[in-house]
Formats: C-alpha cells, sequence, structure tokens
C-alpha cells in the first residue's frame, strides 16, 4: 500500500513521517498553500473592541498561526475580555499555547454543526461574534450564530490559494509508484485533485483508489465524484488519520 497525502504542509509532511515510521510507503502531495490574509490589519482594531460579553471563533490552526504572528508584530497579543471558541481540539490548543486563554471547543468532530451544540452558544443575543477565518469556506456558523441573534464579523487572516502542477506529469509519477491510498481533508481539495488529473488516469487510477475523507460531507462529494472505497477517519486530525490508514 502507498498512501498519498494531499495536505498543505507542514501537517501534510508530518502524517507522512509518522507513516514512514510505520514502515509503510507515504508521499506528500500539498494541493494548497497559505498566505496572509487582507484583513489581517484590521484585526488589533476588530480585537480591541469586544468586551467579556463578546465571543471569538478560531476556524483552523492557519487562522491562529497568522493572526498570533500579525498581533506580535504589533506588540500585541489575544485579550483575555471576551470567551474563546475552537472547531475543534488541534485549533484549540494552538489558540491556548500562543495565548494561555482557555478556550472551549467541541470533543467529537471538527465542524460547525457539533460546535454549535455548545451550551454557551445557544443563547448569544446581543453578543458581537469575530470569527476568525480563511478567504471563503462554509458559513453555517456565521448564518447560525445571526439567527440566534448575535452580530457577527468575519476576519480573513489568511488565503488558500492552489499550488501549480502539471497534472499529467503527476498522474504517472503517483502511478508508476504505485499508490492505491488517497488522503484529502477537504472539499475544495478533492475537486482540484479531480480536475488536475487528465480523464484516462482518473478513470483507471485516481477514482480506483482507497480515499480516506475527514467528514461524511467529503464522502458524499467523493461519491458523487465516483469514488467507491471511502474511509471516513473519526477526526480531521492526523492522529484520526494515522488510525484510519492503519
Amino acid at each position: 500500500m502507498s498512501i498519498l497525502v494531499t495536505r498543505p504542509s507542514p501537517a501534510g509532511e508530518e502524517l507522512v513521517s509518522r507513516l514512514r515510521t510505520l514502515g509503510l510507503v507515504a508521499w506528500s502531495f500539498p494541493l494548497i498553500e497559505f498566505t496572509p490574509g487582507r484583513e489581517l490589519n484590521s484585526l488589533p482594531a476588530r480585537l480591541a473592541a469586544l468586551t467579556a460579553n463578546d465571543m471569538v471563533f478560531a476556524l483552523s490552526q492557519h487562522a491562529v498561526s497568522f493572526a498570533h504572528a500579525h498581533l506580535q508584530q504589533q506588540g500585541l497579543r489575544f485579550p483575555g475580555e471576551p470567551h474563546y471558541f475552537a472547531i475543534g481540539r488541534t485549533t484549540a490548543l494552538a489558540l491556548h499555547t500562543v495565548s494561555g486563554i482557555d478556550v472551549r471547543y467541541p470533543f467529537d468532530r471538527e465542524i460547525s454543526e457539533v460546535l454549535l451544540q455548545l451550551p454557551e452558544l445557544q443563547s448569544v443575543q446581543g453578543k458581537h461574534a469575530l470569527i476568525l477565518r480563511g478567504n471563503g469556506g462554509r458559513e453555517v456558523l456565521a448564518e447560525t450564530l445571526a439567527a440566534r441573534g448575535a452580530e457577527v464579523e468575519f476576519c480573513e487572516c489568511y488565503q488558500r490559494s492552489a499550488k501549480y502542477y502539471d497534472g499529467a506529469e503527476e498522474a504517472m509519477r503517483w502511478h508508476t509508484r504505485g499508490v492505491t491510498t488517497l488522503v484529502v481533508t477537504s472539499g475544495e481539495m478533492m475537486q482540484q485533485l479531480y480536475s488536475l488529473i487528465p480523464p484516462w488516469y482518473r478513470e483507471n487510477w485516481l477514482l480506483r483508489c482507497r480515499l480516506v475523507v475527514v467528514s461524511e460531507r467529503l464522502a458524499h462529494l467523493a461519491r458523487d465524484l465516483g469514488w467507491q472505497d471511502i474511509q471516513v477517519a473519526d477526526n480531521a486530525d492526523n492522529d484520526a488519520l494515522l488510525r484510519a490508514l492503519q
């Protein structure tokens, strides 16, 4: 079994190195890269405007690291006042590590729907919610908080952009290396991988691979695109992916 990990750096390389330690054949093939977001400059003022009643949501580790780096440059830190929430354990840990602040997060799946079940988020009428995220992404969290009466604003802390590859060249490379398992952690990357690989390789190799994804939503998308052998990891972090791959 040869495994192709499409996670961006550094999480992708970390997973590959852990798989290789276990004696498995694995390769890193990051499909997207990250750069600072267009709204980072407004972050200090937005955070300063929040009160003890308000909420900050971190939707990924990248949002935390870009936000933290920007605040550090300004000689600032995350204010202790508002309540902090994260999409999952990994992001919560990243935020707690750089801020020392207590961060609430859901204990099972790293998705907005589960985060929204936290008791503290049931009555948010009149509160401000600042969501730290990348460009685009799902709107479920913002729409639900707004429907519950919160005033919601986004801060784009980083931008995701597709890395450029020659599809035919890459398809030949991975097919020749005997890749039979693919790890894909977002819908955007799944579409990108599907479009990148030329039709012959798509039919004869890509769609025949076992696909490991991180949510039922992605499994559904994969089935629509034509994959049949799909496994859903029990979470979106590398530990969960490792369990699924073993």
